[in-house]
């Protein structure tokens, strides 16, 4: 029998390789840029067009390649960050696999322009589809750019199963920001389509966080440090109330890598416990300084998720760290940076007791004695109480009454409550425990859902305005201002056309700012932010690429934050109006998250409850 077990050829191994380096654009951006802080730059930027499925270019001021070290980047497995199977285990660098360049070059056309310090030329390299076309010297600085173009022109079926514009920039705007804030002493740059996205100079962390999610971020940190054998732990988390719908703004960096750890997590969200509200989710920013030996990160082909030797112990000093912080954000001076040294308590101070006030009261003292002081008298005087002649009272009551010649007018029915025993009772409705609206029907009675019911309406009144109709609008008086990050003021204006159909209107966006003018006749202002957040928390998931689903999210992250909530008192007039409003909609028996509205009992099943 032949044998049928062979090898491979390099083209196709590096297809396959390139299906767990590469999973969408931003996988590309992630390897590129890892690359480059690797090569010890200090200034990387990111250029992008159509969310990377057309250009995606890497350029770093690093040291660069010569000419046989370019060469041999693109081939698999080659790497300067390992040599033996020991250094997995001492890893202090980002990009260790050795397939990244050659997995990118088997599904793009690739071009590298690399210098080193020194050299008057450098080396440029074209590969299509992993064959070097072109090899020649070109001028660069020093450095290397990289050009990544037509992402998965060799395999369209990968191509097709990209997400829109909007989803792949997201996913990459995500990466960049890892990278950006595990380094915040590198300068970076992020273009996008020819616009400036983000601009971020080299400076600490604490800029750089404010940097990349706003300004008004600043007053929101709280800095965490703790050192000791086991872990080094800095960084910074966010005050309890300003706890996100969205776990967006949520980082782990262990030895200055991104990773994902349910396990910490826990342990942060445990510090808060009792101090956010349900269903929000606290922002935090943290690294972790581990020994590498105690740390294995190469369980997964992304290298996010590690794993450590002694979780247990880290789980304690996370926690314990961070509600250490939040005891103490109240009163650390360090949270303000612009104090009054003033203000500070005088180490000679620093041991003397607080001198309490005394109050002396003179026990003799009477108000009301009187007291001559130079023939005037001083005091006060008793005023004598009025006779009262009560006995007035009774004057005319010594005759005795006599009712008997008293008559009382007759009452004469003139209808009954009800024309006929056989007729229906009228429908009535009434309000159980806040909650549930009992109302009767022919065969028995309804149990509505208030809180469920009210969304109905409000879905498919809004999913109305917004396809159909235009909302009504209220003008503001003072328009409000909000405060975003860059990449949800994005988000808010692809949501623009939607948002004004339901009555918002935006007068203004800025870099993370947005301004706004008016709102949806039902809406009070107050609300407003919590709208915007529950409607961006909804969205931040899965950007939809049609209209149709966009209004769909719309709708229901509107009806979800103005529905009446369960402990709500509704007067007899409301209990009607959310009655027939239910049963006027196209689906009255479910919600707009497909659950059920209101129960039916009928006379027959309460009857057979007093057998």
């Amino acid at each position: 029998m032949a044998d049928i077990i062979q090898l491979l050829p390099d083209h196709v191994a590096n297809q396959i390789a390139a299906g767990e380096v590469v999973q969408r654009p931003a996988s590309v951006v992630k390897e590129l840029i890892e690359n480059a802080v690797d090569a010890g730059s200090t200034s990387i930027k990111l250029i992008i067009k159509d969310a990377g499925k057309t250009l995606i270019q890497v350029v770093d001021n690093g040291k660069g390649m010569s000419v046989t070290d370019a060469r041999m980047s693109f081939e698999r497995h080659a790497t300067s960050k390992i040599k033996a199977a020991e250094d997995l285990f001492q890893l202090h660098t980002k990009g260790f696999r050795g397939e990244a360049l050659a997995s990118i070059a088997a599904i793009a056309h690739v071009e590298m322009n690399t210098c080193q310090e020194g050299d008057e030329v450098g080396t440029q390299l074209k590969i299509e589809g992993s064959k070097i076309v072109d090899q020649g010297v070109t001028v660069t600085p020093k450095g290397t750019s990289l050009l990544v173009k037509n992402l998965f022109f060799n395999i369209p079926a990968r191509r097709n199963f990209l997400k829109s514009d909007t989803v792949e920039l997201r996913h990459i705007i995500d990466e960049f920001q890892r990278v950006a804030l595990a380094h915040p002493t590198i300068q970076f740059d992020f273009y996008n389509n020819g616009s400036e996205l983000f601009n971020l100079p080299a400076s600490n962390l604490r800029q750089r966080i404010v940097h990349i999610f706003g300004g008004k971020t600043n007053e929101k940190l709280v800095p965490v440090e703790e050192d000791t054998e086991v872990v080094n732990l800095s960084g910074f988390i966010c005050k309890p109330e300003f706890a996100k719908k969205t776990r967006g703004e949520q980082f782990f960096f262990v030895n200055n890598r991104f990773v994902k750890n349910s396990y910490l997590h826990h342990a942060v969200c445990s510090a808060f416990e009792g101090l956010m509200k349900e269903q929000t989710h606290p922002s935090y920013f943290l690294f972790l300084e581990v020994d590498p030996s105690g740390i294995d990160i190469n369980i997964h082909p992304t290298k996010t998720e590690v794993k450590f030797d002694d979780e247990h112990a880290l789980y304690a000093i996370l926690r314990a760290s961070v509600k250490h912080s939040l005891g103490q954000f109240n009163v650390a001076p360090v949270l303000d940076f612009e104090r009054d040294a003033n203000l500070d308590t005088p180490y000679n101070y620093k041991s003397k007791n607080a001198d309490f006030p005394t109050v002396e009261v003179d026990a003799n003292f009477n108000p009301f004695e009187k007291e001559s002081k130079g023939g005037i008298s001083v005091g006060y005087q008793k005023r004598e109480k009025p006779q009262a002649s009560w006995e007035n009272l009774y004057v005319g009551l010594e005759r005795k009454s006599d009712f008997s010649s008293i008559e009382l007018e007759s009452e004469e029915v003139t209808g009954s409550l009800f024309n006929n025993e056989n007729e229906e009772l009228a429908a009535t409705t009434y309000q159980l425990h806040k909650k549930y609206i009992v109302t009767t029907i022919k065969s028995g009675m309804v149990i509505i859902n208030q809180h469920r019911a009210h969304q109905r309406v409000l879905y498919e009144q809004y999913l109305k305005n917004i396809t159909v109709d235009k909302g009504v609008s209220q003008q503001l008086l003072f328009p409000l201002i909000l405060s975003f990050s860059k990449t949800e003021i994005a988000l808010l204006k692809e949501l623009k056309d939607s948002l004004e159909n339901t009555g918002f209107l935006f007068s203004n966006f800025k870099e993370d700012e947005v301004e706004v003018s008016g709102i949806p006749l039902n809406i009070s202002e107050s609300e407003v932010a919590i709208i915007v957040d529950q409607l961006l928390s909804d969205f931040q998931s899965e950007v939809p690429e049609s209209s149709l689903s966009q209004a769909d999210i719309l709708a229901k992250a509107m009806c979800k934050t103005l529905a009446v909530k369960s402990g709500e008192l509704l007067n007899i007039t409301s209990q009607e109006a959310l009655v027939n409003n239910l049963f006027a909609t196209k689906e009255p028996t479910v919600s707009p998250f497909n659950k059920p509205t209101y129960i039916t009992m009928t006379v027959e099943e309460i009857d057979k409850r007093f057998l």
